[in-house]
């Protein structure tokens, strides 16, 4: 890995993003530690961490199914999740979402887009778009992709999902809510009036409820996650869209 930063550096390309992976099955703290001081010794201008998930239909969650190897403990994870909260401080990275750390400016303008909900064009086979709450995706061949034109004037779709008020707005929950940024709160009241009179109140106990246990702490008109909400960002996320469908 240094050698081909040492490279990408060389090469005129300055800003420089690691992606590490913890929870690792049979990972120790003091492992974890390492790679830490390994990635952050390279001087990334941006890093993410990510636990390791386990997801449906894979050889991984299948091995785990026969019992090859066992997932890292809870109080395990949340140590290591704690550890690359402290040393990515301590080397200048602000947590901007859960698991991304960067620089001041160097926040991935990509992943930002999406989890701001902003609009943007499909241009390959496979690749997705959203435009004006229109949700689609390229057909992934490249033949076909290639050599098919809509009458429209662009590429063959293969799925497609119109404009749902609905959808949006749990989405905007779903992503915004990592953000260290939080959600306006505004924003969200309002989108959840037009869907039903009631959601907005749903939501509102949602927030009380963590904001007394100290997950949420509503500043400034927006919803923010505090140290300890963000342990819990995917489950108070499932909270408020459930209050919203």
């Amino acid at each position: 890995m240094p050698a081909a930063i040492d490279l990408a550096r060389r090469a005129g390309i300055d800003r420089v993003s690691l992606d590490l992976i913890y929870a690792i099955p049979g990972q120790t703290l003091s492992d974890w530690d390492e790679d830490l001081t390994a990635a952050l010794a390279l001087g990334p201008s941006h890093l993410s961490a990510y636990n390791l998930t386990f997801e449906p239909n894979t050889a991984m969650t299948v091995r785990l199914g026969k019992g090859e190897f066992e997932p890292t403990d809870e109080d395990t994870e949340i140590a290591m999740f704690e550890l690359a909260a402290s040393r990515t401080a301590s080397a200048g990275l602000v947590r901007y979402e859960v698991s991304n750390y960067a620089r001041s400016g160097e926040e991935c303008r990509h992943n930002l887009a999406y989890w701001r909900q902003s609009q943007w064009l499909a241009a390959g086979p496979s690749a997705s778009g959203h435009y004006q709450g229109h949700r689609w995706k390229n057909t992934p061949r490249l033949d076909t992709y290639l050599n098919t034109t809509s009458p429209a004037g662009h590429g063959p779709i293969t799925d497609h999902e119109p404009p749902d008020a609905t959808r949006a707005l749990t989405e905007r929950i779903m992503t915004g809510l990592r953000l260290a940024e939080g959600l306006d709160s505004a924003v969200i009241l309002d989108a959840a009036c037009a869907i039903d009179i009631q959601t907005p109140a749903a939501l509102s106990r949602v927030v009380a409820n963590h904001t007394n246990h100290g997950h949420l702490e509503p500043r400034a008109d927006r919803w923010i996650l505090t140290e300890s909400g963000m342990l819990l960002a995917d489950g108070i996320a499932a909270e408020l869209m459930a209050a919203v469908l």
